[in-house]
């Protein structure tokens, strides 16, 4: 099956963008990651730059956390692109970016979470998965730990659900549940925002 073109070309710049990771010699997280900004009194890392909300989501931890981003912005993308059409799906992928960064820095502040910086397309891909959910709510995915299947906006409601728990509890530490919701919300705002503009489809 054919990819999309914006599809496409995200895929091809995150994986990219992490070859140039593991060439090293630029300190592109230092750079491009997204930083909390400076509170009174020291603090390690960077500082906040406003370019980082965006570039955050095309650096990443591991080879792991890029291919499961990859696998998910290659099965929401091209069915929502298709659907959207390739301008709207970017500014709707990017708002998305955007607006997970800016809940993950508001969100981990007010819990008093220590600065580290923040790397993934998680965000964007989070907002494509409710998109899927929305558009495409029949359609069969199926989770990877256990391989159960479930309709597409079970499988957006259970993962939203799971995010707000490991967010509000800290039990699973090393990922940004909050920009993972963040991602969603982005994404809702960008579904009401077409709806009003074309009707509810």
């Amino acid at each position: 099956m054919n990819v999309a073109p914006v599809t496409l070309a995200l895929l091809a710049a995150n994986l990219l963008v992490f070859l140039l990771q593991l060439a090293g010699g630029l300190p592109l997280v230092e750079w491009f990651a997204l930083w909390p900004p400076s509170t009174s009194g020291p603090r390690s890392g960077p500082p906040f730059e406003l370019w980082q909300l965006l570039t955050y989501s095309f650096l990443h931890g591991s080879a792991l956390h890029l291919m499961f981003n990859l696998l998910g912005l290659y099965t929401f993308g091209r069915d929502v692109e298709r659907l959207f059409g390739s301008v709207w799906f970017l500014q709707y992928y990017l708002v998305s970016v955007v607006v997970a960064a800016l809940s993950h820095l508001v969100l981990t502040a007010w819990l008093g979470a220590p600065p580290y910086p923040t790397v993934g397309a998680s965000g964007g891909i989070y907002g494509l998965l409710l998109a899927y959910g929305v558009y495409f709510p029949r359609r069969t995915l199926i989770l990877l730990f256990p391989p159960i299947p479930l309709p597409a906006r079970v499988f957006v409601v259970l993962f939203a659900a799971l995010e707000l728990y490991f967010g509000v509890t800290g039990t699973v530490s090393g990922v940004a549940h909050f920009a993972h919701l963040g991602g969603m919300l982005g994404g809702f705002l960008m579904i009401r925002l077409r709806r009003r503009r074309r009707g509810p489809y």
